[in-house]
């Protein structure tokens, strides 16, 4: 048999040893179907292994095995836990289950290679080119041939270990992509005597080494880097996730998120995509005369949103502080104060449910336009996300979600107004036949979604019977009937004025604002209105949504009284208050220049752009 052909066997040996391990770090044990299958399979490859071995001539030949005894003494025969030549020598046994008992040898590991003169937890390391570098730059590089002259040093991650006879082969993984390592004793040991050794007994997958050698490509094709000289940099201690299944633990993955990175490289893809994506915003922006700006974190009062804080204390102050639920207000103040193109990458931070779609602490980006209104921020919008996707997607503007191609080339995206798409879904015409008669517009809502009948619009139905105006209504429809179903890029115009106190009236249409919202996969995306610059009606604007808030907690105190102290109790934990921000008022008189502004969700933008299920992805 070949090298190749041996490396293939012994890669057999060692996914099927991974699998016991992993069945058993799961909790099976010895009499477990599963492992008594995984432990005969290992067996036999094992043994097909071993007879191949012996045919190359790298093992001797096994002697006749000999009848057992009927009975045997405790402990067994001591030759049966000598490790076979050849397989993965070094590499914790399947039988070892526990992390525990792998970071003891591990450690053990870390002595020894102090012992023989070695750093196991390196300086550093001059590295001459990455991985992906390597790959480029040998691409056409013939089978079989090597580069000779020219020394090369390499190090990352040993992603597997193959050790057989006098070759060993470690695959490395760097940040840029992985090339292998291929280890022949009369090489290494010529350069140090007993270095090959130490690379079979002492290295383990998940260390981080270094090794210096000619790039080579192998008879089967596989880029290698002929190994001279070879360094342990950091030892790793703890066993990677298997490799075959890497790490499917959902919670773990959010909680250990450096095991997630190592075991998925796809995830990292992520990652940079991400970092592309949030570097083109603030490139669109500033090519565009916009200043980043920096608001508190911290602050007196939670304002911009109407959503639950997080409550912390200033010791040196002595005073209650919250967590910002938005930048809005801070940097409407600084287009007050003369900066005309303002925007924020902020974080921020709200108390509120955990969903594939929401969490309580969240990347946004707010941009605000003096002597501009909202048709400006949907043209901005539209173009911002569609330079983001080209970046992210190699120029395209379709991409995959799911089971769904999105189109976001299809432009000028689809834009209507909230009441005609409620409309069109339920035939119920609120702003227009029902202005200013709230009762009217609750039953005929109630009556469209019982018509309807679907899970989505029968949950609609206590939003629409606890609505305190006209507005409220047309947005409880809206959530119920149309949200969901907007897959491909949807402006959603005119807003009622009673859910967006910080727009300005639609200057044409009566109890409407001039407002947007964008929505892809039936999620928004962005939301933008022309501001309100008048700060009597600002005030009485903020006041009115300071009264439906109490009114509406009031309701939902007592509704919790009547089933007792245990809702009660939930209901006072959700409880949060509203208060008025007279700074920012004072700021509106002052004068602010007719504005523009948008905030745009970044994560659920990266959610899109990169097929990602959860926003905690």
């Amino acid at each position: 048999p070949s090298a190749e052909e041996l490396k293939a066997a012994s890669d057999a040996v060692a996914e099927a040893g991974e699998n016991v391990k992993a069945l058993k770090a799961a909790g099976a044990t010895n009499k477990d179907d599963a492992v008594v299958a995984g432990v005969a399979t290992l067996k036999e490859l094992k043994a097909n292994l071993a007879a191949m071995e012996v045919a190359a001539g790298i093992a001797p030949e096994p002697a006749p095995e000999k009848p057992k005894p009927a009975q045997q003494k405790k402990g067994g025969n001591n030759n049966q836990n000598q490790k076979k030549k050849g397989g993965n020598k070094g590499e914790e046994g399947a039988g070892t289950s526990s992390a525990e008992e792998v970071k003891a040898l591990r450690i053990a590991k870390v002595a020894q290679l102090r012992d023989a003169g070695a750093e196991p937890f390196a300086y550093r390391f001059d590295r001459t080119h990455t991985a992906s570098e390597l790959q480029a730059m040998h691409a056409d590089l013939e089978n079989g041939a090597e580069v000779e002259g020219t020394v090369e040093a390499v190090c990352g991650r040993v992603k597997a270990r193959r050790v057989f006879g006098k070759l060993a082969f470690l695959s490395l993984e760097d940040d840029g992509g992985s090339i292998q390592l291929y280890c022949d004793k009369k090489r290494i040991d010529a350069e140090e005597p007993g270095a090959f050794k130490r690379i079979v007994d002492l290295v383990d997958m998940g260390d981080i080494v270094g090794a210096r050698g000619t790039v080579k490509r192998t008879e089967k094709g596989e880029l290698s880097v002929a190994v001279d000289s070879f360094e342990m940099l950091t030892k790793s201690l703890l066993p990677l996730p298997d490799k075959f299944k890497g790490l499917t633990d959902v919670e773990m993955r959010y909680r250990q998120r450096y095991v997630d990175l190592i075991a998925n490289p796809e995830v990292r893809d992520t990652f940079r995509t991400r970092a592309g994506i949030v570097s083109g915003i603030r490139r669109f922006l500033d090519d565009r005369s916009f200043m980043e700006m920096e608001t508190p974190v911290l602050e007196s009062r939670a304002g911009g949103a109407d959503a639950k804080p997080f409550n912390t204390f200033h010791n040196a102050l002595g005073m209650n502080l919250t967590l910002r639920i938005a930048t809005e207000l801070h940097l409407k103040r600084l287009v007050v104060g003369g900066f005309e193109r303002v925007y924020e990458m902020g974080r921020i931070f709200r108390n509120e449910g955990i969903s594939t779609r929401h969490n309580p602490e969240f990347t946004s980006v707010e941009v605000y336009q003096a002597y501009a209104d909202v048709s400006d921020m949907l043209e901005l919008t539209e173009q911002m996300i569609c330079y983001c996707c080209e970046r992210a997607n190699g120029g395209k503007l379709t991409i995959q979600y799911g089971d769904e191609v999105i189109d976001l080339g299809n432009r000028p995206w689809r834009r209507a107004p909230m009441n005609d798409l409620v409309m069109e879904a339920t035939g119920v015409d609120v702003m227009g036949n029902f202005a200013g008669d709230l009762a009217g517009a609750k039953a005929a809502a109630e009556a469209a979604l019982r018509a309807l009948g679907d899970k989505e619009s029968m949950g609609g139905i206590p939003g629409v019977q606890q609505a305190p105006s006209v507005g409220h209504v047309l947005n409880e429809m809206f959530e119920a009937t149309v949200e969901t179903k907007l897959r491909q890029p949807t402006f959603v115009l005119d807003h009622p004025k009673e859910i967006s106190p910080l727009a300005k009236p639609h200057r044409s249409k009566p109890g409407v604002t001039e407002r947007f919202e964008l929505f892809i996969v039936g999620r928004e995306l962005a939301n933008s209105f022309s501001e309100l610059t008048d700060p009597v009606d600002q005030r009485e604007r903020l006041e009115s949504q300071i009264e439906t808030h109490k009114v509406a907690q009031e309701g939902a105190r007592a509704a919790a009284e009547a089933k007792g102290k245990e809702a009660l109790a939930e209901y006072e934990a959700e409880l949060y208050p509203i208060a008025m921000d007279e700074d920012f008022v004072t700021a509106l008189e002052y004068g602010m220049p007719p504005t523009a502004g948008m905030g745009l969700g970044v994560d659920r933008l990266v959610m899109l752009l990169t097929n990602s299920a959860s926003i905690r992805d």
